[in-house]
């Protein structure tokens, strides 16, 4: 079946959508909750640890391309940026880890104030954020792709290198994807496949650099088992970008929408 899998209440499973035969143009067609359907502005409230942990990483997804990955030994932050919300009060971090220097990723201003609440978080950024952050005097470590660190127990390994073509005249940039513990990808601007499949990928859903047809094609070259839509405010409504990947997902991959602001396990 090609119906949108465990996104709010379930889709019609009697008359999947499919590609060739009309998308649905109503978000109540979509099957969607309200309490996921939260791309307003308004700052969600980050939940503590999900019932029923099993021992796999927890992850929140605090709008846009924020994202909180704790894996039983390390908690890590990726991207704080301005069109996200809910990081800047967070406590206990192990390391923030920056894709690249773009805005929507990394709000400079108010990395100050995350880093004197985590002072025991490590920054690691792509070599073009470090330009930006050596002006400022914030300290950081660079990482490029090909190599593998670990943050408290955790191994992350770097991948990518460059951020998606946005269009030929606009001068490229570093862009780092973040590969945790083997299991949770987070590509940042791009389209990185990595050597082996995660068990979950982040999945960029809508940016000046991407058309959606562009987004599923990279869903079908990833094909993990589970995908979470992220990177989605630059879009009035989401919903029907998530109910495309849902109905062109390949065989074997679930879709799912992270609850924004509360703590799941996939």
């Amino acid at each position: 079946m090609l119906a949108l899998a465990h996104v709010g209440d379930a889709l019609d499973t009697e008359t999947p959508h499919r590609a060739g035969h009309g998308l649905a143009l109503r978000v109540e067609d979509l099957g969607l909750r309200q309490d996921v359907d939260d791309h307003a502005g308004h700052a969600p409230q980050v939940t503590g640890r999900a019932e029923g942990n099993s021992g796999g990483v927890e992850l929140v997804h605090l709008g846009h391309s924020c994202v909180v990955a704790d894996t039983g030994s390390a908690r890590l932050l990726f991207d704080p940026g301005t069109f996200s919300s809910g990081y800047e009060t967070l406590e206990g971090l192990d390391a923030i880890l920056i894709t690249h220097q773009h805005p929507d990723h990394l709000d400079v201003d108010k990395l100050p104030a995350l880093l004197g609440q985590n002072p025991g978080a490590e920054l690691v950024v792509d070599p073009g954020t470090a330009e930006q952050l050596r002006e400022r005097d914030i300290a950081h470590t660079v990482r490029e792709p090909g190599e593998t660190f670990t943050v408290d127990g955790a191994t992350i390994e770097v991948v990518g290198g460059d951020h998606a073509v946005i269009h030929p005249d606009i001068p490229g940039i570093a862009n780092n994807g973040y590969l945790v513990d083997g299991s949770v990808l987070h590509p940042g601007d791009a389209f990185t496949v990595p050597d082996r499949t995660p068990d979950v990928l982040l999945l960029p859903t809508a940016a000046p650099w991407l058309k959606a047809s562009e987004a599923v094609d990279y869903l079908r070259a990833v094909a993990p088992p589970l995908a979470v839509p992220i990177h989605e405010a630059v879009l009035a409504n989401p919903d029907l970008h998530y109910q495309l990947f849902g109905n062109l997902r390949p065989e074997g991959t679930e879709v799912r929408l992270a609850p924004r602001g509360r703590s799941f396990t996939p």
